[in-house]
């Protein structure tokens, strides 16, 4: 009697026990990821910030403020699938936005799927999964442990920024399609038809509300951290002779792609932030035992970088406009799932380099790859040194893929051609460094461009040969801002953490965009993700 008593007491204890672990985690995690954010746009900006979006994450979280990406190519297809995944590119296989696919002979897009159907619009803008991304998410990983109890919903403008951190086992993810519809959309990967919620946020005014005048948010003679709002730094708009405030939308819409112009606005982020609180309720997010996670990726910020550049007014305003954004999005959270009962990370897929331009206009060492010149250059050097200029298949992504039956047919030998090529481009203007294949294979792993190279590279489906830029020389337009490269300007983003389970602080310690999927697991409880490389932050969790 004694033994069976003792017996119930501890199955009793057990289920207490395991009462509190599910109580000890939080109903919901929300990452963000604001597309090419450098980390010194935390700190630039930071006087215009409100207390309850960036400031309310740094006061009561933590700040890491020397997290780096350590691999490059730095851009969004392969920063959010790193995030989520907890590696680089060289396990999880999306090795940039699009690639020449050497199997096909066609170039593929990291999110592209001609196997699933669009669901919410006509067109093939919805024919998107991810299955080109070969390891499983956090995400994944706690849909796994919570026997799929566990949702998963991702949003984001870009169906790239959606899909990638939402994983494979995802219950939705949403993006947006602009031109004529401004609307969200997804695939059949996931449904074959939108819920209802859905359905009544499309057919409402939420998006149509700001095809508006963009005037900036505070007084422009305020905005002292940014640069001239002339210039001849910066992109603009169709049908606008200048890139400067103010900017009428809905009339500029039928030049610029009608509601796809929204993207290029900070109105791009609070149309996700609309539609994010909208998810929270209509699939009731946070609301049982069983962790939910809510994927938000903030596109517009790149979309703005890339038009108007890291110096300009319009990026100072779209981040003091975004902070309002996410204090809004972290008062619906308080209100809907309960403060306290939810956990956030903010990061960022890669920076952003300064308009080379400007940089040359103030004596910094930057430039412009001359791609004809360069061309014509390399093909003189292929038809003089082997009398054909077809032993190449495609250049993309700083890489260089060789048609290896044609090698063979002329009787050459691949390594060979190989280490000529790298001798010869090296030598171009605008090119730092250059490695074969088999070298980056057998880099050593110090801390420096090679390293990050090794980590960018997927045996199976990167180039034979992989180049490097100088500092702050690009392939781009002589306005605007790209990303990309290695460099600090690229790799330093911000990284914060708060809510449930996250200690206050900040450090200054080194710490890498893999470590963010192995800490959330850890915090969950759960599986790291099956390819994750990076560490948990201990000391991030409290």
């Amino acid at each position: 009697m004694k033994y069976i008593l003792g017996l119930f007491a501890i199955v009793i204890g057990a289920n207490v026990s395991i009462a509190q672990s599910s109580q000890s985690k939080p109903k919901l995690v929300v990452g963000i990821v604001v597309d090419q954010m450098r980390y010194d746009y935390l700190t630039r900006f930071e006087d215009g910030f409100g207390e309850g979006g960036f400031k309310r994450m740094m006061n009561e979280g933590f700040n890491c403020k020397n997290n780096h990406y350590n691999y490059v190519p730095t851009y969004t297809g392969p920063g959010h699938a790193s995030i989520y995944t907890g590696t680089t590119p060289k396990s999880h296989g999306i090795i940039s936005n699009s690639w020449y696919n050497k199997f096909e002979n066609k170039s593929v897009y990291c999110a592209g799927d001609d196997e699933v159907q669009s669901v919410g619009t006509a067109t093939n803008a919805g024919q998107m999964s991810p299955h080109r991304m070969l390891t499983t998410s956090f995400a994944d990983e706690n849909r796994l442990f919570t026997q799929m109890r566990g949702k998963t919903i991702g949003v984001s403008v870009k169906d790239r920024g959606a899909i990638l951190p939402a994983g494979h086992t995802a219950n939705a993810a949403y993006w947006f399609q602009g031109k004529l519809e401004g609307n969200f959309i997804t695939s059949t990967h996931y449904m074959t038809e939108l819920p209802k919620w859905v359905e009544k946020y499309n057919d409402g005014d939420h998006v149509s509300k700001y095809m508006k005048t963009w005037s900036t948010l505070e007084n422009i003679v305020t905005y002292t951290q940014s640069g001239d709002d002339l210039n001849t730094f910066e992109g603009g708009f169709k049908g606008k002779e200048t890139a400067e405030f103010p900017y009428d939308l809905k009339k500029l819409s039928p030049e610029n792609g009608g509601f796809d112009i929204l993207k290029s606005t900070p109105y791009g982020n609070s149309i996700v932030t609309d539609f994010a609180i909208a998810a929270l309720e209509g699939e009731a997010l946070g609301k049982d035992n069983h962790t939910d996670v809510l994927a938000v990726s903030f596109s517009s910020t790149d979309y703005i970088g890339h038009n108007f550049g890291v110096n300009s007014k319009e990026v100072q305003d779209t981040y003091l406009r975004l902070d309002r954004d996410l204090e809004r999005f972290f008062n619906a959270l308080d209100d809907k799932v309960g403060k306290g009962e939810y956990t956030v990370f903010l990061t960022s897929d890669h920076g952003a380099v300064n308009v080379p331009s400007y940089l040359r206009s103030v004596k910094i060492p930057a430039g412009y790859v001359n791609s004809n010149a360069q061309k014509q250059q390399f093909n003189n050097f292929m038809f003089n040194t082997y009398k054909s200029t077809e032993l190449i298949k495609n250049v993309s992504n700083n890489q260089i893929f060789l048609d290896h039956e044609k090698i063979k047919a002329l009787g050459l030998n691949l390594e060979e051609v190989k280490t000529a090529i790298v001798n010869e481009i090296v030598n171009y203007e605008s090119v730092g460094k250059a490695y074969t294949s088999a070298a980056i294979t057998t880099l050593g792993t110090a801390n420096d461009v090679e390293q990050l190279v090794q980590n960018g590279f997927n045996q199976k489906r990167s180039g034979d040969i992989i180049f490097v830029n100088d500092p702050a020389v690009i392939t781009y337009s002589k306005t605007g801002s790209t990303h990309g490269s290695g460099l600090n300007y690229d790799t330093h983003v911000p990284l914060l953490f708060f809510g449930k389970g996250i200690q206050k602080g900040s450090t200054f310690k080194p710490t890498k965009i893999v470590d963010i999927a192995p800490t959330i697991s850890a915090l969950l409880g759960i599986s790291f993700p099956n390819g994750a490389t990076g560490d948990i932050l201990d000391f991030v969790i409290d």
